[in-house]
């Protein structure tokens, strides 16, 4: 009976960790959608780097994964779960505010510089060229602050959300539907930001037509349910989570990166997060330039077909880690490399079924046989988070460079040749002396 009730009290702060999920999966969709838009707004006059400058604003969200991962852990360290949390929540919020401070300061003080550069592209229509001195607004780097805030943010929720979702019990779930569940909300949520930013946000607008004013009321209503969620965790109670540290006594004679399948697998997660955050980010960037009529329906369907991957990843339990993502792996690449050679970014959205199960593939090889070393590992492996920072960055530069998208997916074919690579030879358990 006790454990009844003990399921039962923890329903409503599980369906808030699962609006939790969700949410986390909203705005790194969002932060990445915002890139058309902003380079449509902000970089009119910003001249051969505008897609460097367009995809900077990924690199500055997911540069916030690195910089506050080892804080964020100590910070879980020094005041539990529940307040890391809360302090997580309370960073999205002023991201959020920064967000809007951006598109008040465009309106009020850039937007004065760029009206003679709107007027003539107006007046040229498609065939305009911007040759003048490169300007870049104020609000453009409060953009990217925001975003380095929001990533940042994000890194502190993700740290406590999942013990969370495996301690929050309740009646008639294990751990891992519980997880299933809350991966589902945040799938579904990333595979609908494209369509939020396109055609609620921006109501359909494209190019010139963009008004940076309609960031507000969505940011606003966003601070509020944030509100609303920090105020409900203060009233409920929340499970105790048990340390993933290694056990009182036990000593670590090596180092972690003497494990050369963990050391490969921490390159194998930077590239996956890269090839994934390319094609989801930079997509709509790439049939924009294509001039395709609705570039965020690419994007749309791309995450659809992640949410549809994930969940029927849940069926292949039978199939090896290994044997998955080798399989995965060679048929994303070989879409990546249609995609390039016939210049077409519809080939890119099925790469979203084969990236789906990829994270987990790659985290059961890396870690398997660690032992004591395994919570060590872990922690190494979200460092390679940080390839959804510079890969898409680094896709930016190529497109400034080649003057268009078309070869940058080069870099993508790269990165699932590696995870192939890995799949294949470099996931084999060795110990280095």
């Amino acid at each position: 009976m006790t454990q009844q009730k003990q399921a039962q009290s923890y329903l409503v702060p599980f369906i808030i960790m699962v609006v939790l999920m969700s949410l986390v999966g909203l705005i790194t969709n969002l932060n990445g959608q915002f890139q058309a838009p902003m380079k449509a707004a902000f970089l009119l006059m910003a001249g051969a780097q505008t897609n460097t400058l367009t995809t900077l604003l990924t690199f500055a969200f997911f540069f916030g994964y690195l910089a506050m991962g080892v804080p964020s852990a100590k910070y879980i360290e020094r005041n539990g779960y529940k307040k890391t949390l809360i302090f997580g929540l309370f960073g999205l919020i002023a991201a959020f505010g920064l967000y809007e401070l951006s598109a008040y300061i465009f309106e009020t003080i850039d937007l004065a510089t760029f009206e003679p550069a709107i007027d003539a592209a107006r007046a040229a229509g498609e065939g305009y060229k911007y040759e003048g001195a490169v300007v870049i607004p104020i609000a453009y780097y409060i953009f990217l602050v925001a975003a380095f805030v929001a990533g940042s943010a994000l890194t502190f929720l993700q740290a406590v959300l999942n013990p969370y979702i495996v301690a929050c019990s309740v009646k008639g779930t294990t751990g891992v539907t519980r997880q299933s569940i809350a991966g589902t909300g945040n799938s579904s949520m990333a595979t609908i930001a494209p369509l939020l930013v396109a055609h609620v946000i921006f109501a359909g607008k494209t190019g010139l037509d963009i008004q940076i004013s309609s960031l507000y009321i969505p940011f606003l209503v966003l601070i509020v349910l944030v509100g609303g969620l920090i105020v409900a965790l203060t009233q409920i109670n929340l499970p105790t989570i048990a340390s993933a540290e290694k056990k009182e006594g036990e000593v670590l004679e090596k180092s972690v990166w003497s494990f050369s399948h963990l050391a490969l697998g921490v390159v194998a997660i930077f590239m996956y997060v890269g090839v994934e955050v390319c094609v989801g980010n930079n997509i709509n960037l790439y049939a924009e330039n294509k001039g395709l009529s609705d570039p965020a329906l690419l994007a749309t369907l791309y995450w659809g077909l992640m949410l549809v991957g994930r969940l029927c990843g849940s069926f292949l339990s039978s199939i090896s880690a290994s044997k998955q993502l080798a399989f995965t792996s060679a048929i994303a690449g070989i879409l990546v490399i249609v995609a390039m050679v016939l210049d077409n970014p519809y080939f890119l959205i099925g790469a979203g079924l084969f990236h789906s199960i990829m994270w987990g593939a790659i985290f059961a090889l890396a870690i398997d046989k660690l032992g004591k070393y395994t919570a060590a590992g872990s922690g190494a492996l979200m460092m390679g988070i940080v390839g959804g920072a510079i890969l898409p960055l680094l896709q930016g530069v190529l497109a400034d460079s080649f003057h268009g998208w078309q070869w940058t997916w080069g870099i993508v074919a790269i990165g699932e040749a590696y995870l192939l690579y890995y799949a294949l030879a470099g996931h084999k358990v060795r110990q280095l002396p």
